[in-house]
């Protein structure tokens, strides 16, 4: 411990250096907090709304397969989804090269110009993040989506997580959506770090797929004077979620129901009643998510007239024992797998 003690955030006009674990924060790092909290603008992208974040195509060879990213995107494009989440945790994005990448941020523009393309351009380096959303921004990328750095995660401190996130937007043509997604890191992005970066004037939100809605509805609480926006990151507890403040949802279940999804949205922000719809998607969801992965999405979109195709290895298929299961909870759904 350096001794020093620090209440966050920081008042304006304080200046710290703030020792943590051996690592410095210099006060360069923390001054966009203190001086946006007093000229917060928007960004103009409005996270209200339904975002899949879509499947990426493999053909058979486990490559990249555009045509059927076209075909699915023309199906989607019949949908009311407020736009995109493309590269994200259902999209295999930790198997795809930058090139892949950006072919498909490309690809999706192409076919759906005028929707919101949230891109999921995360890596553990701070560095090489920077890399990925200058690539996707100039593919087609309207806000990127950063997940929290876990490969190291006894170094990743509230001081450490401030240190990248700034970089990263201060850098960034376009906006920054924090993504926390424990599930996948291990870990929860700490919310006094959450609320300290929301004042910062290009980071727009956060993608809570941890479930968690006391922390959602803390988050949005703690924000509620700023333009920062709190999105579901399933359709699992999409009504509890937007109860407590959260405005959109990021759900895998969108991809294969997302006429369902996107009327739960609207029952909900219309103040209609949603219990029944709410309840019939949590096992669908959980089916789809939790329980068989991105190989079971993709079984769902292969039955329901999508291309779901193979995952890259090492995930595997589904057995025919996981095949029957799925198609009975998505059956009793009324999604009918053939």
């Amino acid at each position: 411990s350096s001794g020093i003690n620090a209440e966050w955030p920081l008042r304006p006009g304080e200046e710290i250096i703030m020792l943590t674990r051996g690592m410095i924060l210099q006060k360069s790092f923390i001054k966009n907090i203190i001086s946006n909290s007093m000229r917060h603008l928007s960004s103009g992208i409005d996270l209200s709304g339904v975002f899949p974040p879509i499947v990426t195509p493999f053909d058979n060879d486990e490559e990249l397969y555009v045509e059927k990213l076209r075909y699915n995107l023309s199906v989607w494009k019949q949908k009311p989804f407020k736009g995109y989440t493309v590269l994200g945790s259902n999209g295999e994005f930790q198997y795809l090269t930058i090139e892949e990448k950006c072919k498909i941020v490309e690809t999706v523009k192409e076919e759906e110009p005028l929707k919101t393309i949230i891109v999921g351009a995360g890596h553990e380096s701070t560095k090489i993040t920077k890399t990925y959303i200058q690539e996707l921004s100039k593919a087609g990328g309207t806000a990127a989506l950063i997940y929290t750095p876990c490969f190291y995660r006894g170094s990743m401190t509230h001081a450490a997580f401030l240190r990248h996130y700034l970089e990263i937007a201060d850098s960034s043509p376009v906006p920054i959506i924090l993504y926390n997604v424990p599930g996948n890191t291990a870990l929860d992005l700490p919310l006094e770090t959450i609320v300290t970066l929301a004042e910062h004037e290009n980071i727009i939100g956060v993608k809570e797929s941890g479930g968690n809605v006391v922390r959602m509805g803390y988050i949005a609480h703690k924000t509620k004077h700023l333009d920062f926006q709190v999105v579901a990151g399933s359709a699992g507890f999409m009504l509890a979620s937007y109860s407590v403040g959260a405005v959109g949802c990021v759900a895998a279940l969108a991809n294969v129901m997302g006429d369902q999804v996107c009327e739960l949205h609207d029952l909900i922000t219309t103040k209609q009643d949603c219990l029944d719809l709410q309840h019939a998607l949590i096992a669908p969801n959980t089916a789809v998510t939790a329980t068989f992965g991105v190989a079971g999405l993709k079984f769902v979109c292969d039955n329901v007239g999508l291309y779901g195709g193979p995952s890259r290895s090492p995930i595997q298929p589904l057995t025919t024992e996981q095949k029957n299961k799925l198609s009975s909870i998505m059956s009793e759904a009324g999604v009918v797998c053939k």
